[in-house]
């Protein structure tokens, strides 16, 4: 569901995925290769909201600001399920858990991971590469290579999955019982275990 607003129309680059239940309203700026999940609301309506290349802003996650403000995710930033991201700044292939929260005028170092259901507080600022939990978010330590690596193979997972959901996702009707020949999804996919432990 994409909208217009006072003239506002967002721009998404046509390698990215916006799922229908989505909405997507006003000044949004939409790179390349991007996935936004079903329950998702980019609300560009009293500010702006800039989403590089390579990001993922996962089911049910709520993006908008104060008036004036401008939102961005930087390149391979990825927005766990159910995160909320007010008025903040996220830097290249951060790491916010599910259901975190991200408050005005935060700034997130790049490379940094916000443990799930953390709360960060307005005008934070978080240096790169550091692992922030609670509630206050509090830095507890530096990120490590093993980490970055384990979260960019996650992200690289998301970035095929546009091109995925434009070639194989259709609406259908369930079916009544399980079919014989029904394949493991292993099949199609290795686990995350073989893939992030490559």
């Amino acid at each position: 569901m994409i909208y217009s607003f006072k003239g506002f129309i967002p721009v998404v680059h046509p390698s990215s995925f916006i799922h229908p239940q989505a909405t997507v309203t006003g000044n949004v700026i939409i790179g390349k290769d991007v996935y936004i999940g079903p329950g998702c609301a980019l609300r560009g309506d009293w500010g702006g909201i800039e989403i590089a290349d390579g990001c993922n802003v996962q089911e049910n996650c709520t993006i908008h600001m104060f008036p004036g403000v401008t939102v961005k995710l930087e390149e391979s930033a990825h927005i766990g399920h159910g995160a909320i991201i007010h008025g903040a700044h996220i830097g290249r292939n951060v790491l916010v858990g599910m259901n975190a929260v991200i408050m005005d005028d935060v700034e997130i170092g790049d490379e940094s991971i916000i443990g799930a259901l953390s709360f960060i507080n307005a005008n934070t600022i978080i240096p790169k590469r550091s692992l922030v939990v609670g509630n206050p978010g509090k830095i507890i330590k530096e990120v490590s290579d093993e980490m970055i690596a384990w979260k960019t193979k996650g992200t690289q997972l998301y970035q095929s999955l546009p091109n995925e959901m434009t070639q194989f996702w259709e609406p259908c009707s369930p079916l009544n019982e399980m079919p014989e020949n029904r394949p493991s999804q292993e099949t199609l996919y290795n686990t995350w275990n073989e893939i992030k432990n490559k």
